[in-house]
């Protein structure tokens, strides 16, 4: 339903936020781009839904190619962008009925469909009110019933979530959760939030700086990381060199240095925990926190990039 095929953007002269990008999305499967600010979602979502062009590779979402037959893909998307496109003069259902006329819906098929989506994210006590009225995370459910309303066959979700609290985003998950059970069609997902699309994705593609770095179910890509995670928070900040003594451990697969923290993978974390304190403490560096946890998605945005997920986000939100 999605091909993209080694898409190229720069911006400027220097700006590279596609460097090859390629997945491709069956129908009916809700696939997450998962990467952190920055590394080339929202670029990639733009190109798909025709909003921006390419300076190279090719892309065609169901079964329309994005450059040469951008009409077709239009009719055949719902889009949600990050920034809110609803009125907020309007009520909910002023939206909904008005969004459905552009896409040349009418009469009782319109009105049926209107009730539908604001009985599927329940907007029923809102749905006559001003969107000005509405909290963040029922204009965010009206967005994205407003993407819905003409059947799309693919549905673009570009951060859903981003700026909602965290009782508003639970809503949220639930609600697209819902929303994949029910309608039964394509869902691309962009996120940073590495919760939602472990939650939400059945498969997922990590991105980093333009490009897919690994792709696959978000279990499967955590099984495939053998041993625990072990994360040692400093007191001094010395972590390249805490990094070095741990290394030299024996059972560890990999490690990595961020700010005050060092990150590593030994087979079995529990009983690695006490010699990596020891040999710390015998090296004169102040520990003071250590955690240990199976393997998760920023364990696997660490083992194929070899950077830390969340430094990543920070870096790229600046």
């Amino acid at each position: 339903m999605i091909v993209v095929d080694g898409l190229e953007k720069t911006y400027g002269k220097d700006v590279r936020a596609l460097d090859g990008m390629t997945f491709a999305v069956p129908e009916g499967e809700v696939f997450g781009l998962l990467g952190p600010n920055g590394a080339g979602k929202s670029t990639t979502v733009r190109v798909l839904v025709t909003l921006t062009a390419a300076d190279g590779g090719a892309a065609s979402v169901a079964g329309h190619d994005v450059a040469r037959e951008a009409a077709a893909v239009r009719r055949a998307i719902g889009y949600v962008p990050q920034a809110s496109g609803v009125d907020r003069e309007a009520t909910g259902e002023e939206n909904l009925l008005l969004q459905g006329r552009l896409h040349g819906m009418g009469g009782p098929e319109l009105t049926r469909r209107v009730a539908e989506l604001i009985a599927l994210f329940g907007l029923e006590e809102k749905a006559r009110a001003l969107v000005k009225t509405y909290s963040g995370g029922q204009k965010r459910r009206l967005d994205v019933a407003m993407g819905l309303v003409h059947h799309p066959q693919v549905l673009f979700l570009d951060e859903p979530t981003t700026g909602l609290d965290p009782e508003a985003r639970a809503t949220m998950w639930e609600e697209l959760e819902r929303l994949a059970a029910q309608e039964r069609l394509t869902i691309l997902l962009t996120t940073h939030y590495l919760e939602e699309a472990d939650r939400l994705a059945q498969r997922v593609a990590i991105v980093s700086r333009g490009r897919v770095v690994v792709e696959g179910a978000p279990e499967a890509l955590k099984r495939a990381l053998r041993g625990d995670a072990v994360t040692v928070e400093l007191a001094d900040g010395d972590a390249a060199r805490a990094r070095a003594l741990v290394a030299d451990m024996p059972g560890v697969a990999e490690t990595l240095a961020d700010a005050n923290r060092v990150h590593a993978r030994v087979e079995h974390g529990a009983e690695a925990v006490p010699t990596i304190l020891g040999l710390l403490d015998d090296a004169g560096v102040v520990v003071n926190a250590v955690t240990v946890s199976r393997p998760s998605l920023d364990d696997v945005y660490l083992h194929h990039t070899g950077r830390d997920f969340r430094s990543d986000d920070a870096e790229g939100t600046t």
